[in-house]
């Protein structure tokens, strides 16, 4: 396994660094996590009609631009440098994954063009009040009435949840678990968050119509493929914020003096940027393997993305926190940008299973 990418897969990061530069810098990002919506909609138009983002993974026959999930890593590592605000992680890594995975091909050709294109904002919900990531303890229940189908009961945690177009439902059935797409006729309730820039929801239903996706009972299967993918995303995610955070404190240590000299020539701020450094290089050598166990179809990959996640999370999260450690008393302030990658690196850490969860799934998955 060659963990390179290709000359037109950086090309593609310089396209994407340069337009989040453009129309997400970090003035952008405290602009909008402060709306409820949480985004630009002129913004995320122009990443599908100009860079194509959102069906760039999306097979060709269903309005995408069928590349993979090696470019995909690209963009989120770039979204997660920039901290995007976008129901882009949502859209991509969520709703059209499980819509993908479901084999369902009417709903393909019905949905996916719509996410490819940008008119669609899609999530799926599949965590309730008791935030169990694997969906075990799934008590929303779906009931058959005629052609069609009833939802009842809530999720929460829901990503973009509020704002979506599109809701992918996991639901239990007296076949198990199974997939649904719902549109409205239910009830969203934004949750208060510490990390403002990814906005969550609780979704409530009562008797809301939906229609189903793939084969009734196929959900289980739906959802653990999707979470190893989302877990992927997140991997890359959390690379760019880590280098992020390693690039904002290396150059604070060569600017800020004390006693006549820069910061970074103390050893103790060394000795921090060198544990920074390290650990953002061993984290994109994680998530990196994790993209390339997607693009090969490697079987182990429910091992790889649970091994990659625990050690991005934790690095992600030092490297936040000592971040704000060497820039000393202003790090802590509202008006630093610093807060703003903490607050990102401790939801992340929680997101889709923290580091015990994913060490755990790593060891059932190994056969250890």
């Amino acid at each position: 396994m060659k963990l390179v990418f290709s000359e037109e897969q950086e090309d593609l990061r310089t396209s994407v660094r340069r337009f989040l530069q453009h129309s997400s810098a970090l003035s952008d990002v405290r602009r909008l996590m402060e709306i409820d919506d949480g985004y630009d909609p002129t913004v995320y138009a122009q990443m599908a009609q100009q860079l194509g983002l959102q069906g760039l993974a999306i097979p060709e026959e269903y309005g995408g631009a069928g590349f993979g999930w090696l470019e995909l890593a690209v963009v989120f590592e770039e979204m997660g440098r920039a901290l995007l605000c976008a129901p882009y992680f949502s859209s991509v890594a969520l709703g059209a994954s499980a819509i993908l995975e479901s084999g369902d091909e009417t709903a393909k050709r019905e949905l996916l063009p719509g996410i490819a294109d940008g008119t669609t904002r899609a999530t799926l919900a599949f965590v309730e009040d008791d935030g169990q990531w694997d969906g075990t303890s799934t008590s929303l229940s779906a009931t058959q009435v005629g052609d069609g189908w009833r939802l009842n009961g809530h999720k929460s945690f829901v990503v973009d949840g509020a704002s979506a177009d599109l809701v992918l439902v996991i639901a239990r059935t007296p076949a198990g678990l199974s997939l649904f797409s719902a549109t409205d006729g239910f009830h969203r309730t934004r949750l208060a968050t510490a990390d403002q820039t990814r906005k969550l929801a609780r979704l409530e239903f009562v008797d809301t119509p939906a229609a189903l996706i793939g084969a009734d009972g196929d959900g289980a299967r739906v959802l653990s493929r999707v979470r190893d993918l989302a877990a992927v995303a997140l991997c890359c995610e959390q690379v760019g914020g880590t280098q992020a955070c390693l690039d904002m404190s290396v150059e604070y240590a060569k600017l800020r003096h004390q006693f006549g000299r820069p910061i970074g020539s103390f050893q103790a701020i060394k000795h921090l940027c060198a544990d920074m450094l390290l650990e953002t290089e061993s984290a994109r050598s994680a998530a990196y393997s994790a993209a390339w166990a997607v693009a090969d179809g490697d079987e182990n990959l429910p091992a790889v993305a649970s091994l990659a996640q625990a050690y991005c999370s934790d690095a992600y999260f030092h490297a936040a926190r000592d971040t704000i450690q060497i820039h000393g008393g202003i790090g802590f302030t509202w008006e630093h940008d610093a807060h703003l990658y903490f607050k990102r690196a401790k939801s992340s850490e929680v997101f889709l299973g923290d580091p015990t969860y994913h060490r755990e799934q790593y060891l059932q998955h190994s056969g250890l």
